[in-house]
Formats: structure tokens, C-alpha cells, sequence
């Protein structure tokens, strides 16, 4: 038997009305702040990737679906978004036609990891991004969008943290100090950590070694060296959060895992999915535009993992989502009449009702419990002595109240069940 792929999942019909709802509440949310939707190619050159991930992320080096087309040229299944939304920003001139894009996307991604619980190879994230304003007030917006989404999906085990990393000339200065701080424990890190001390070394902070994180004890923050503008900035973030009632805490271990952030950095974290407790991550980006061929242009935005969002609220029972009801099951009595109730059928899908109907030769009690299994309103009889006279028997399902109508006066039987 041919499987799916390790690490990939199928999304069955009974799974897709908490889809669909999780869906509803990320488009209803984003809509409220006048974000649009964007949506960009599964997949694009692998040179994007690297240059504003980061050659040296365990994205770009060990986790990306890299090939090459038959043209020759490398190309990458997409393994975050902003990327793609920022080479679409600068290609199609959209800071030209207005000044402030807040754009907002649901897309799969792409990463070769180890499968886990809320971790796939193929998996789902919504987001927004925000290009084209310095305003620390919009980083505190995104949080808010994104706190929201999360709280109106009912979920409540939520920890909001916050960081900055400052802008690039402060990190390098920082990036120098913590290297002094380590170099005489560099050879007691964990292999891992070892590579990031050159490369990387921001990322130590990511650590989940217990070791690693010993040795990280008393080491000098970058919140504690941050240049005048960032940490105003920073005020100003915590300040907006205070004002809409978005309960934080300031973690600064927190760094993210991409090479483009500068400034704000924030996560939402759940204690109810286990290891993998981010529920979405983001920051200001205030340099990708340029790296990646644009005008200088300020930006912010953040990343949702919609996996483990489901997976939380599942976890805490946080939202049921009632199961789609048909309006009609169309019932044949005769055998005879099965292109009729085609026929019929048709004429109720066209007036915007739900319907089904057999297509099996069941007999009338298998019928009945087909209605019963979709839960369908009423039940549509077509056949009988009834029919003989002109009429159908129309049938609620819940009062079990019977009447005839002709069968020449469908547009009775549409205002009755749309009443």
C-alpha cells in the first residue's frame, strides 16, 4: 500500500470544519485591522531563502526541500513566508502604490525536521506583515492581531514574551561581548552550540541542552546594551501592549531564528502542546527589504503554526464547531423516479439549498438513516400514491410535522425550508 509521506498528513473531511473555523477567525481578525490577503508561490529560487534566512540557520543548511528544475535552476519548496512576500512587495512595486502594506497570507510550508507532535515537513502557518512603517506602534499591533486570533479561538494557557535585539551595529557589539563571556567554556557546549559560537551565536540562546543553558548562567543580556533608539522603541512596544490589555513578559533570552530581525521580537507560547510550546513567533525586519534588491523600507510581522494552534485548542477543549447540516435529503420512493429526483435537485442547489440525494438503490429506510447521518433539516419524498396525485412529501426531521406540496410549486418548498 502506498502511504503518505513521513511527516506529511492528510487533512480528512471531518478534520476540515476546524480548519475552516480557525480559517474564519485569522481572516475575520487580520480584516478588522484592514490587513489584505497574499498569497505567493509554493515555491521560489533558493538563493531568496538563504540570503534573508541566513546561510548559517538550521533552515537554510539542514531543513530546506531543495531541487533543480529541469531548466537547471534551484528552486526551494518555501519554508516560511516573509520571504516570498517581501520579493513580491519589491517585483510587483507595491511600496510605490501605497505607502503601508499590511498584508496578511495562510499558506503550507516546507521543512525537512524530525516529526513531532504540532511539527510536520508539510505544515500550515497564517501571518501578517506590515512593510513600510518604523512605528513601533505597529509591532505592537501585529502582537495584538495575533494575541487575539489566539484568544478568540478560546485558548487561555497563553504566555506573550517580548525582546529586542536592536539594531545590527549593537548586536555586533553585543554578539563581542557574549564571545568573551564564552570563550573560555566554549569547549564544554554542546556540539551544536560549538558551530553557532562563530557563526551564529545569538542562537546558543535556542538551546534546549540543560548544559548549554548553565553555562548561559550570568551572561550579559543584549536587553542591557541596547543602543538609545531601540530601547525607546522597546518602551513604546510594552507601552501599547499595557494600554490594550495584553498581559507580557520581557524574556531576554528570546532571539529567533532567522538573521533578518532587528528590534521588537516577540512569541506566543502555550503550555498545552508539550515541547513545541510556540504557538507563533515574529519581529521587526527593518533591513530585509534592502538585502533582497528594494528601496530601504521598514518592516514587521509574525508567523503562526496553525498544526499546533489546532493542537492546543484541542488540548483545552477550547472551541467545538457544530457539524455541517444539509437543508434536504431528497428521499426516492420508486425506483423509476431517480432522474426526477435529479431533476429536483438541481432546482433546490440552484435556489441556494444544500441537498443530496441517493445514487446507490437504497431502499427507503436506508435512505431515511443517509438523512439522519448528514443531519439533514427535512427529507424530501419523491414517489408514492403522493406523487401519482401531483405532490411531495416534505418531512421536518426535528418535529417530524408532514405536508404535501404540489410538485409544481417548488418555489414553496425553497421559502418553507429557507423560512
Amino acid at each position: 500500500m502506498i502511504k503518505a509521506i513521513k511527516g506529511t498528513k492528510d487533512l480528512l473531511p471531518s478534520d476540515a470544519p476546524r480548519w475552516h473555523y480557525l480559517e474564519s477567525v485569522v481572516k475575520n481578525i487580520f480584516s478588522k485591522f484592514n490587513y489584505k490577503e497574499i498569497r505567493t508561490p509554493v515555491f521560489e529560487v533558493t538563493s531568496l531563502f538563504a540570503r534573508s534566512i541566513g546561510e548559517e540557520t538550521d533552515i537554510v543548511g539542514k531543513e530546506m526541500y531543495t531541487f533543480e528544475d529541469k531548466g537547471g535552476t534551484s528552486v526551494t519548496l518555501k519554508p516560511e513566508m516573509t520571504a516570498g512576500v517581501v520579493r513580491a512587495f519589491i517585483e510587483h512595486s507595491l511600496g510605490a502604490q501605497q505607502s503601508l502594506n499590511k498584508l496578511f497570507y495562510i499558506s503550507p510550508m516546507f521543512r525537512q525536521e524530525r516529526p513531532q507532535a504540532g511539527r510536520l515537513r508539510q505544515f500550515h502557518q497564517f501571518g501578517g506583515e506590515a512593510i513600510g512603517s518604523s512605528s513601533p506602534l505597529l509591532d505592537g499591533e501585529l502582537i495584538q492581531i495575533a494575541y487575539d486570533i489566539l484568544k478568540a479561538l478560546g485558548l487561555k494557557d497563553l504566555t506573550v514574551k517580548i525582546n529586542s535585539l536592536g539594531v545590527p551595529e549593537t548586536r555586533e557589539n553585543y554578539k563581542n561581548l557574549l564571545r568573551e563571556f564564552l570563550k573560555d567554556k566554549k569547549d564544554k557546549l554542546s556540539e551544536d552550540s560549538r558551530k553557532r559560537f562563530d557563526k551564529n551565536i545569538l542562537r546558543i540562546f535556542d538551546s534546549k541542552i540543560e548544559s548549554d543553558q548553565k553555562l548561559l548562567e550570568g551572561a550579559p543580556m543584549l536587553i542591557e546594551n541596547l543602543d538609545e533608539e531601540s530601547e525607546k522603541d522597546f518602551e513604546l512596544v510594552k507601552e501599547y501592549l499595557t494600554k490594550v490589555n495584553i498581559p507580557f513578559e520581557v524574556d531576554p533570552k528570546l532571539v529567533r531564528g532567522l538573521d533578518y530581525y532587528t528590534k521588537t521580537t516577540f512569541e506566543i507560547i502555550s503550555g498545552s502542546v508539550g515541547a513545541q510550546s510556540a504557538l507563533l513567533g515574529g519581529g521587526r525586519y527593518d533591513l530585509l527589504v534592502e538585502q533582497l534588491g528594494g528601496k530601504p523600507t521598514p518592516a514587521v510581522g509574525f508567523a503562526a503554526g496553525m498544526e499546533r494552534i489546532l493542537l492546543a485548542c484541542e488540548n483545552e477543549n477550547s472551541f467545538t464547531v457544530d457539524e455541517s447540516a444539509i437543508d434536504v435529503y431528497l428521499i426516492r420512493i420508486d425506483k423509476e423516479l431517480e432522474m426526477t429526483v435529479c431533476e429536483i435537485a438541481s432546482g433546490l442547489r440552484r435556489a441556494g439549498l444544500n441537498i443530496d440525494c441517493d445514487y446507490l438503490q437504497r431502499s427507503v429506510k436506508a435512505q431515511m438513516r443517509e438523512a439522519n447521518k448528514f443531519k439533514a433539516r427535512f427529507a424530501l419524498f419523491v414517489g408514492g400514491e403522493e406523487f401519482e396525485q401531483g405532490n411531495l412529501n416534505l418531512k421536518n426531521m426535528e418535529s417530524g410535522e408532514q405536508q404535501n406540496i404540489p410538485l409544481d410549486d417548488i418555489n414553496r418548498i425553497i421559502n418553507l425550508i429557507k423560512a
